[in-house]
């Protein structure tokens, strides 16, 4: 067993730098570790690099280059098989199989993550999701899109569970049961999510990341995780 699997560390990311245009890192020295079973938001104002880096520990993004990645304390890349399976991530825009419908995405991601087609009748009721199972992804609205993944991600119950801008689109409802839901995660895994919601990380973090051209800059935890404290920061 790894030392990082001893001591709860579940990720360990060092010197990271990610671009589109080589003459401008939109992430550079990007460095940060998550425990395992844990609940971390990523904080930043507009550019930061905060969907560079989702994009980019998802796979989506090549134009990256870092020191290492360790996954359980094993070095790991972000399109290995072994890493993909462990990890999921939700979108703030997401166009992918948008000619499947709910339950038909739901079986494949379920066969391709190798589980079993998991129990989904709470996160259906809690989403109000109930009429929209059976309707292709794209003549959804915003909102009931992004219902279907999180539905998607919190049934699968990755180690890893990245969410990117999760609220966006959301009715209050949703919102209210969207945050039960990340606070009561840690029995399952680990959730990194980034926003620009205050209320999103003080209602459900342990530690809040500060993003500032493309750095993390400053790290709250505990009784630090304060809207006041955080909103200074980012002025």
């Amino acid at each position: 067993m790894g030392a990082d699997k001893m001591d709860g560390t579940l990720l360990s990311i060092r010197d990271l730098s990610a671009w589109y245009d080589r003459e401008r890192n939109v992430l550079s020295g990007f460095s940060m570790e998550l425990g395992q079973n844990e609940t971390v938001g990523l904080i930043g104002l507009n550019g930061a690099g905060k969907t560079t880096f989702l994009k980019t520990l998802s796979g989506l993004h090549e134009k990256f280059r870092l020191e290492g990645a360790w996954l359980h304390g094993r070095p790991a890349a972000f399109r290995d098989r072994e890493f993909k399976t462990c990890r999921y991530t939700v979108f703030a825009e997401d166009r992918s199989f948008q000619y499947f419908t709910f339950w038909e995405y739901l079986s494949y991601v379920s066969a391709a993550y190798g589980k079993k087609l998991p129990d989904v009748s709470g996160l259906v009721e809690g989403f109000h999701f109930e009429e929209y199972g059976n309707v292709i992804l794209k003549d959804l609205s915003t909102g009931n899109k992004k219902k279907a993944y999180l539905i998607t991600a919190f049934a699968l119950k990755p180690e890893l569970l990245l969410l990117d801008e999760p609220v966006n689109g959301l009715d209050f409802n949703s919102t209210e049961f969207l945050y039960q839901l990340i606070a009561g995660y840690k029995k399952y895994g680990t959730v990194l999510f980034s926003s620009h919601i205050l209320e999103s990380v003080t209602l459900t973090c342990d530690r809040v990341l500060i993003l500032e051209e493309g750095q993390i800059r400053q790290v709250y935890e505990g009784g630090q995780v304060d809207a006041a404290k955080i909103r200074e920061a980012l002025s």
